[in-house]
């Protein structure tokens, strides 16, 4: 694990600790206030996660070229995950109205 700083790590593994906290409570509060849009929202976080984890592996391996094909699922699943976010964002931005 030398390719990388102890900062660099840090933030790495800080910032999906965070991302996994984040889900979790945006699904509580879609059970909580029964706003069942933000379940999706929840569940629209979970390929992003996944990419991350996928260069979070990567680079524990010390980016062996063996491994690069985790490089390519790390950009498929942040695409996906950017694109169901969008959706997700916007459907709760369309319904808004339902939870004024």
């Amino acid at each position: 694990m030398h390719e990388l700083s102890f900062g660099n790590w840090l933030i790495h593994i800080s910032s999906v600790i965070e991302w996994i906290f984040t889900i979790f409570v945006v699904y509580k509060i879609s059970k909580y206030k029964q706003y069942n849009l933000f379940f999706w929202l929840s569940l629209a976080m979970v390929p992003n996660l996944i990419g991350a984890m996928c260069a979070i592996t990567w680079h524990i391996y010390d980016n062996q070229d063996a491994l690069y094909g985790l490089v390519t699922l790390q950009g498929i699943f942040t695409f996906i995950g950017n694109s169901t976010l969008a959706l997700a964002s916007f459907n709760i931005f369309k319904k808004k109205e339902n939870y004024e």
